[in-house]
């Protein structure tokens, strides 16, 4: 685009900032693909071109949140403890949602996109954020960390206490305690993988 000095890429990467913060902050009717090029610094034809149509976009978004989480998660180095691996996935996870909250609003269906003709993230890639979670379960269990046991439903328990406590957090509906990092995350992450040991 030759009006653009940056790539095709920085302006994708634009355009998905711009609608997740303009999702999460004033909701789906504030979306339109004008106001989304303005917010973008682009052409209204760079969004047609990157996404085809408003539910394109939603899709995107709620697609780049999941690749953002694995990529956070990934971060985790692979020690000799399965169990403090699993604690620091968790610190990642949380850590993902605090630098990216718009596009986490959006992936998990805080802000409803339905009217705007979206289908939802690419299956494979929030699949791929949960296959990394249960994995490190599977890896828990082999090791006599955690009792044997079917991964993936532990680690469906695993992600919803995380999750339930990063909305909350996300909310400022933490606050019922002085230091509910500690007192209620972390704690509660403790006694899960405590009640799970054989």
């Amino acid at each position: 685009m030759s009006s653009d000095p940056s790539g095709p890429v920085d302006v994708r990467r634009r355009l998905l900032e711009g609608a997740a913060r303009i999702l999460d902050e004033e909701g789906p009717s504030a979306l339109s693909v004008r106001r989304l090029a303005n917010e973008a610094g682009t052409s209204t034809m760079a969004v047609y071109t990157h996404f085809g149509a408003m539910g394109g976009v939603v899709d995107a978004v709620a697609t780049e949140g999941f690749q953002r989480l694995i990529d956070h998660v990934a971060t985790v180095v692979v020690s000799d403890d399965p169990g403090a691996d699993l604690l620091a996935m968790a610190a990642a996870y949380r850590q993902n949602a605090l630098e990216n909250q718009h596009l986490y609003a959006v992936m998990f269906g805080a802000v409803s996109v339905r009217g705007l003709g979206g289908h939802g993230p690419d299956l494979g890639v929030a699949h791929a954020a949960f296959r990394q979670l249960a994995d490190a379960i599977e890896r828990a269990m082999q090791a006599g960390v955690l009792r044997a046991g079917d991964p993936s439903a532990v680690a469906a328990q695993f992600w919803s206490a995380l999750h339930g406590y990063t909305m909350l957090e996300l909310a400022g509906m933490d606050q019922v305690v002085d230091d509910p990092e500690h007192e209620v995350l972390w704690r509660m992450l403790s006694n899960l993988l405590s009640a799970l040991t054989p």
